[in-house]
């Protein structure tokens, strides 16, 4: 098994006053936010998303992912040296690391972007009273939570681990191209029995899967073009 990998969800929102700013300051704070994360994509997977719409607390989420914690830091002191990040805030931010299932054949430890229109993430933690119940019962109670979720199968999975690394146990994250039938899923889930030992499972988050281009021209309204990201 190769090195497990670091994956980051940083969600930014953007002061309104900054859609203020003189359309030429927006656009050059743009393409230096842009310039930042096509440096890090080149050679490790990064993913752009927008919450305009869906969110009232974040408009941008960004999804990185490297080998070591110290190319996600350098990424992220990049980004704030850009003109876009003396505007914005990062409300949510969530850190997890690929690993294996202990319930699942899926081997998950290699670098896996989103392909499905829209993504949906949130911060999951489980009671303690879970992880006080032996092994081979937590392996029973999570094949039935495992076998609901192969009745969706246009719904694709992407948990991460966050144990000591972050306040949640676990990074949830979802693609589809069937917002519908995600619901549903989601639904169904709730009454499985594994579902009685979450503790916190908000906020959620619906993001819709575009160019690092679109998600910021979708901060503002206004079309600037930008140096397209190496491809995912």
């Amino acid at each position: 098994m190769g090195a497990r990998h670091f994956v980051k969800y940083t969600f930014l929102k953007l002061e309104p006053a900054w859609r203020r700013l003189a359309a030429e300051a927006r656009a050059q704070h743009k393409r230096e936010f842009a310039a930042a994360c096509e440096d890090f994509a080149d050679g490790h997977l990064l993913q752009s998303f927008s919450l305009v719409g869906t969110r009232g607390d974040a408009e941008l989420l960004l999804v990185c992912e490297a080998e070591n914690l110290e190319r996600i830091h350098e990424l992220h002191v990049v980004l704030a040296q850009s003109g876009l990040m003396q505007w914005a805030q990062i409300p949510y931010s969530f850190l997890g690391m690929r690993k294996s299932s202990e319930y699942s054949e899926d081997e998950r430890v290699v670098p896996r972007g989103f392909r499905g229109r829209y993504v949906f993430v949130y911060p999951f933690v489980k009671s303690r009273e879970w992880y006080a119940l032996a092994a081979d019962e937590r392996w029973r109670i999570m094949q039935g939570h495992i076998q609901v979720g192969r009745e969706y199968p246009g719904v694709d999975n992407h948990t991460t681990y966050s144990f000591g690394l972050d306040d949640q146990e676990f990074v949830v994250a979802f693609d589809t191209d069937d917002v519908a039938t995600f619901l549903d899923l989601v639904q169904r889930l709730r009454t499985t029995e594994a579902s009685r030992y979450t503790v916190r499972d908000t906020p959620s988050f619906t993001c819709l899967a575009m160019s690092l281009e679109r998600a910021l021209n979708a901060l503002d309204g206004e079309r600037v073009a930008l140096e397209t990201l190496p491809a995912v």
